[in-house]
């Protein structure tokens, strides 16, 4: 059975989506490394699932992560799948008595340093760069990397780079789309604020907004979600999981948010997983389908890590769910009201 599609034309070219994407920072080798093999078996598997959308960034593995999705890709019609990468970060080999950066997070990665980068033509390099770790002539769509709180550390500092933003990179990815090198940009990011605020300056066709519209957190509906239906900006959904207590359950040592779960956290996500119990649902499938129901949503993208997670995702975009299981989980207060479901 073929993956089912979403259609997306806003400004550029038309735009087809998978409804389960690839994330690829696990590709670069973050929290373990996986061999060449691995990653290779991996993106075979994805594609005969029938993925054919692939996101990625220079910062996943330094680099690591571009290389081997373009391997892979290098034989495939280039018409027959949607490619993003993003910009705000360039790359640079690590000098003599230097430590490269990404310690304890990516494994085995490329000697290279980043440096924040969101004017003019920092993403015109970026986007080069990125093109020839591809292999690619071109990319479908440009995220502008973690205009954040959280990775940026302090309000002051985040406002510093969004006017960088505002001032240079913005204009670089409209040239790049009305040009036709792209068809679509958009922010890529851990918070919806931010997709907000810029969604309100400036003409994005798209956001991916990482964690921030799960079955555990649905806080963007109350603003910036309304405003992205409206506008017809499309959403793609990174982080459904969670970083993996909504795959992983309430157990002790699960992962939320890049970090060590709560109790609180682990609290909901209990009461979650018994309501799913009650209806023979398995809580990653619901965490998977959960977001779709948006109509803004065009595709969600988990990372995955193995063959057997990226089998996983394809049966959680097969499952077919009831609808009392979302009815419940409105009635126990787990979900928004306004959510779609």
């Amino acid at each position: 059975m073929r993956l089912a599609m979403r259609d997306f034309h806003r400004a550029g070219r038309p735009l087809r989506f998978t409804r389960l994407g690839l994330g690829t920072s696990p590709l670069g080798n973050l929290y373990r490394a996986i061999s060449d093999a691995e990653a290779q078996a991996l993106l075979e598997r994805a594609w005969a699932s029938g993925v054919r959308y692939f996101d990625t960034a220079p910062l996943y593995g330094y680099g690591l992560a571009e290389e081997r999705l373009g391997r892979f890709l290098a034989d495939k019609p280039r018409s027959e799948h949607v490619v993003s990468t993003k910009v705000g970060r360039l790359l640079r080999p690590v000098e003599p008595g230097e430590k490269r950066d990404g310690l304890g997070k990516f494994f085995e990665v490329p000697e290279r340093k980043e440096r924040f980068d969101y004017g003019y033509d920092g993403v015109m390099r970026s986007l080069e760069a990125s093109l020839g770790r591809l292999g690619l002539d071109r990319v479908d769509m440009l995220f502008v990397h973690d205009l954040d709180l959280f990775t940026h550390r302090s309000q002051e500092a985040l406002e510093a780079r969004l006017a960088e933003f505002m001032q240079g990179g913005y204009r670089a990815l409209v040239e790049l789309r009305d040009q036709g090198v792209i068809a679509a940009f958009g922010a890529g990011v851990n918070e919806w604020q931010p997709c907000q605020w810029l969604a309100e300056r400036g003409d994005f066709d798209l956001f991916l907004l990482a964690g921030r519209y799960t079955l555990l957190e649905q806080e963007a509906l109350e603003s910036f979600l309304p405003m992205a239906e409206e506008r017809g900006i499309g959403i793609v959904i990174g982080g459904p999981y969670n970083s993996g207590v909504l795959a992983t359950g309430p157990r002790p040592g699960s992962y939320y948010d890049y970090r060590l779960a709560p109790q609180a956290v682990l609290d909901r996500v209990a009461q979650i997983h018994t309501i799913c119990e009650r209806w023979g649902v398995r809580m990653f499938e619901a965490a998977f389908q959960f977001p779709l129901r948006h109509p803004a949503v065009l595709s969600v993208i988990p990372g995955s890590q193995s063959v057997t997670e990226v089998l996983e995702n394809r049966i959680a975009a097969d499952a077919e769910l009831p609808d009392g299981l979302w009815q419940d989980l409105k009635e126990a207060g787990l979900l928004h009201p306004l959510a779609p479901v």
